[in-house]
């Protein structure tokens, strides 16, 4: 960890989920005091802001939470206390009547799986009573989806919905073990960890099937389409954005840019191991004659990590195959690629995506009115 003056340092370890900061500070030059920064909730989320100069007193770090935008914090070594030097502005926003809770669900190895819960407090239902709910979710990487503060949501929020991170294997959430307890072949964890999660929000009648909706993006997107293959009557309806869903093809491809990359992260399918693991959980190959929920599909044409034609195969392959009369709507940016925020020709690309699908699932939860 870097120094900040000569006589401390600063440090981070998780632990369940959470980010821990201490400061380290040597009294007499040969012991180390080693001090826990304090943090005004339980569930939060920290980072390191930048701290340019060396011979300083002071610490400034970020922090957020489910219901607080995120700010710059300052901690005074002499003093030991903290102030927040900026909060990110959030118009109209009231902190006061939301509220963000843990909770754990059971995973089929007996592992807890904890999830982000964010509400607002007058829209919450009697106990018992099915609510509308949103479960997110993307478990690959080791990336770690942060319970950190989403003005995004606030829309889904104020009309009665809850909003809920899975914090699946396969993500970085716990640290390195969580990650490789659902990577190469035991990936399917990833998989059965959300069902868990799914499961339990309806067995504690917090939601039910009919009153669930879940979304992934890119990686996620293969999440979303593995488990509605294998459980599509857990939602009513689902958002897959720029999903990766031809597993398959994909990965037998080494033309494709990224493929021998990913490798590391899938296994190389020129081993029969892999090959025969990857077979049985990629969306597209898994496709059958089974009712599936309402599905909005988004893709980018200019895509470098998840070509356009992995979704639109997928979407033709559900058309064909599914037995319902569900809806699935494919949008398919004509400029756009990977990550809509990072659009040359609008900035406000990204706001008006999600408009989109903040509208599909408030239409499909029957939640459009305040």
């Amino acid at each position: 960890p870097p120094y900040i003056p000569s006589s401390w340092l600063h440090t981070y370890n998780k632990c369940l989920l959470y980010r821990r900061c201490f400061i380290v500070e040597d009294t007499n030059n040969s012991s180390w005091h080693k001090t826990r920064l304090p943090m005004p909730e339980a569930i939060y989320s920290l980072g390191t802001a930048k701290n340019a100069e060396y011979a300083t007193t002071k610490f400034r770090y970020t922090y957020s939470s489910l219901t607080t935008p995120l700010q710059t914090v300052e901690y005074d070594f002499i003093s030991n206390k903290t102030a927040i030097l900026k909060e990110t502005p959030v118009p109209h926003y009231d902190r006061s009547l939301y509220h963000g809770e843990r909770v754990e669900a059971t995973a089929s190895d007996g592992t807890a799986i904890p999830m982000s819960v964010i509400y607002r407090k007058d829209k919450k239902k009697a106990e018992g009573q099915p609510q509308a709910l949103h479960l997110y979710g993307y478990g690959s990487y080791e990336a770690p989806i942060e319970p950190n503060f989403q003005a995004t949501i606030l829309p889904l929020l104020d009309r009665g919905v809850v909003y809920v991170i899975a914090h699946i294997r396969g993500g970085g959430e716990n640290g390195r073990t969580w990650y490789e307890a659902a990577k190469y072949l035991t990936k399917m964890t990833t998989f059965t960890d959300f069902i868990a999660c799914a499961e339990h929000l309806v067995a504690t009648k917090v939601t039910s099937p009919s009153h669930m909706t879940c979304e992934g993006v890119s990686a996620g997107g293969l999440l979303i389409g593995a488990v509605l293959n294998m459980r599509p009557d857990l939602f009513t309806a689902t958002i897959a954005a720029v999903p990766f869903v031809d597993v398959m093809n994909s990965m037998c491809d080494a033309t494709i840019p990224l493929t021998t990359v990913e490798w590391a992260e899938w296994g190389n399918p020129n081993e029969l191991k892999y090959f025969t693991y990857m077979l049985q959980y990629s969306p597209y190959d898994n496709v059958k004659a089974q009712a599936y929920p309402n599905l909005l599909v988004t893709s980018g044409l200019f895509d470098p990590r998840v070509a356009y034609w992995e979704p639109t195969k997928w979407v033709a392959k559900l058309r064909d195959l599914k037995t319902d009369n569900n809806q699935v709507l494919f949008k398919i940016d004509l400029d756009g690629g990977h990550c809509a925020h990072l659009n040359v020709n609008d900035r406000y690309h990204f706001l008006k995506e999600k408009t989109v699908n903040l509208s599909f699932l408030l239409d499909q939860l029957k939640c459009l009115e305040k």
